[in-house]
């Protein structure tokens, strides 16, 4: 759902609709705008119709289902086009990004000489697997610590920025 804020709402007010929507079993995530505050309520979708309560707060202009499947990525949720910047490059703005790179970092030579060969192919970001969770303990499951200086130091042999998937934030 998503819950549109009068533009003259307090900061105590966005903060008390949050704490409902948690108290309801939902997840927050509160987009702060220039004009008004807009709270996408994340959660099960069998239970939203709870949600619709929010729309006698003094403070709630509006409630409204959100169609889309991905809700976060919807035009729903925001209509700007999102741009994410890593290092200097802008993924989501007006020109293509190229991430390129392994699938698992396995060693120094293999992830600079791959760094190497997708820089010099046009791409402009390097991924590479640090962090491998596999099903079973037996199986590679990347180099973790070590993936990530690597990843460093190739950043630093080519000038590309660097990403990596993280599974989980103690990581």
């Amino acid at each position: 759902m998503i819950i549109v804020l009068k533009s003259e709402t307090s900061d105590a007010d966005v903060a008390d609709v949050e704490r409902r929507i948690r108290a309801m079993g939902y997840t927050p995530h509160t987009i702060r705008g220039e004009l008004r505050n807009v709270i996408g309520a994340i959660g099960d979708d069998r239970g939203k119709e709870r949600l619709r309560a929010l729309e006698s707060l003094e403070c709630v202009e509006s409630v409204t289902p959100i169609l889309q499947p991905f809700k976060l990525a919807s035009r729903e949720v925001r209509l700007d086009n999102t741009q994410v910047r890593v290092g200097d490059v802008i993924v989501g703005g007006r020109t293509i990004v190229v991430m390129a790179g392994p699938c698992s970092v396995e060693s120094r030579l293999q992830l600079l000489d791959v760094a190497a060969h997708v820089k010099a192919a046009g791409a402009r970001v390097l991924r590479g697997g640090a962090f491998k969770p596999r099903t079973s303990p037996y199986a590679f499951q990347g180099l973790e610590l070590e993936g990530l200086k690597l990843l460093a130091e190739a950043r630093r042999e080519t000038g590309l920025p660097v990403i990596t998937e993280v599974m989980e934030p103690e990581r």
